[in-house]
This record gives C-alpha cells, structure tokens and sequence, in this order.
C-alpha cells in the first residue's frame, strides 16, 4: 500500500519556503510565476533548490506556471493566435527543464487546465482537432523532456483522466503523469468510482500526486478529509513508487496548516 509521504508545495520567496523547511517534507513542489522567468528570477529559483536539497529533499517538482499576464498557459495555445503566449510556454517549459536536468528534479506541466479561453478552442473548429494538437505538444514534450517531465490532468475537455478510452490512450502513449485527485474528482461530477477506476488504470504511468479534497463540483483545493473523496480506497489505488504533495490552499501562504492537517489525516487512515 502507498505510504503517506509528507509532501509540501510553496514558491521560491524566501519567507514562505523557510515556513516549509521547518517541516523537513520528504517531497517539495515549488509553485512558480511569470516572474520566476526573468534572469533575476531563475537565479533565485535555482538557488532555492539547492536549499531545499540541503536542508530537506531530493525528491523535488518544478510546476509550470499557470498564467501569462493573466491568461492561462495552455498546451493548445496557438502561435498565431496567442504568439506572446506561445512562446512564453515554450520558454517558461525549457527553462524548467534546463533547471530539472542539472539538478535532478521533475518538472510539470498542465497537459489543460480549464480551458476558459473560447479563442482557442474556436480557432481548431472542433474538439477533436484540439485534442489531436493536444496530443501532437504533449509528444513533443515528452521527446524533450525523457524522465524528467510529467503531465498533469486538468478539468477541461482537452486533457483529463477518468474517461475508459481516453486513459487508454495516454498510456498507449507512454507519457509520463501527474495524478490531481480533485481535478479527476471534479471532472467526474463528483464520482468516486470514476476516480478510483482511473487512478487503477493509470498507476503504472502515475510518477507524482496532487493529493487534494474537494466536494467534486468545483476547483476548491479542500484540506483532505473534508470533501467527498473516498481516501480510503484512494490509497489502495495509489502507486507505491511515486511521489506526492498536498496541493491546498492555504489560508495563509506563510503556513502550512492545512497542508499539515491533509498528511495527519491520510497518516491516521493507514
């Protein structure tokens, strides 16, 4: 059976990484930003790791930025139609991987996330035509990126988990996956079985976790424990060699608590 391990999420400003440090996580996920992309911004990302390594970790995820001056990074984002967007993914995606090759870490990106832009689906003319550019970047990503790059499942049509045919398609595709609970959840409606089924199907692929509870109708990121997500089952479905984080929202990004409170809860099941 998976074992709990105590993963931690924060960015690299000073105060609320060293408010993470104090809990000595077994796994760390830094959360960046658009500004984490400057010169300035990656020296300080870099360094950041290399604390984290020293006083906490090896196990470590670099997560893409979700947004470019306010709009969403994703993976379908068309060159002509978005072309500052466009290329910001595919900086901010090779900058993350330079960091993850000399230092030994994984990155993430999202495979969608909500897909709130209408302009991007409309520019494909349908659903499957996106999916099938979908397909075409998260391929070229995978070739770059090998064994240090994961792809995380979001709510929109374009990339999720939970679907029979779907799921047997990433794995027939060999990528590498990022496990969110809550975005499987809600996709679902709220469906604990399809969440179960999926993260049955998918494990072997499964190298990280975003371990999060929600009521499965929206994004709500809850502390574990006070959703409708069946942990129970969830662990038994969970693969034993991955990595995991508690992906909360906290009330204040200066402590951990409810991150705390999500690994005392899971703990206590097993």
């Amino acid at each position: 059976m998976f074992k709990p391990i105590f993963g931690l999420k924060a960015s690299a400003d000073p105060q609320q990484l060293a408010s993470r440090l104090r809990c000595k996580p077994g796994v760390f996920e830094f959360y960046t930003s658009q500004d984490d992309f400057s010169q300035i911004g990656l020296r300080r990302l870099k360094e950041a790791i290399l604390e984290v390594q020293n006083q906490a970790t090896k196990r470590i995820v670099l997560h893409q930025p979700m947004k470019y001056h306010g709009e969403f990074l994703e993976m379908i984002t068309p060159k002509k139609l978005l072309p500052e967007l466009y290329y910001f993914l595919e900086k901010s995606t090779n900058d993350l991987l330079d960091l993850a090759f000399d230092h030994d870490c994984q990155v993430l990106v999202h495979g969608s996330y909500e897909l709130k832009n209408p302009q991007v689906l409309e520019y494909y003319g349908s659903l499957e035509m996106a999916r099938q550019v979908s397909f075409e970047r998260l391929d070229y990503f995978s070739q770059l990126g090998g064994q240090k790059i994961l792809f995380e499942n979001g709510i929109s049509p374009i990339f999720f988990f939970g679907d029979p045919d779907y799921d047997k398609e990433i794995l027939d595709r060999g990528y590498r996956l990022a496990f969110d609970t809550s975005h499987a959840l809600i996709k679902a409606q709220g469906d604990n079985q399809v969440l179960l089924d999926s993260l049955e199907r998918l494990r072997p692929n499964i190298h990280h976790y975003h371990l999060v509870d929600s009521m499965g109708k929206y994004h709500d990121s809850l502390t574990l424990g006070k959703g409708i997500t069946d942990w129970p089952e969830v662990l038994k479905r969970l693969n034993p060699q991955a990595s995991a984080i508690y992906e909360i929202v906290v009330k204040d990004v200066n402590d951990p608590k409810e991150q705390l409170a999500s690994h005392k809860f899971l703990s206590n099941l097993v």
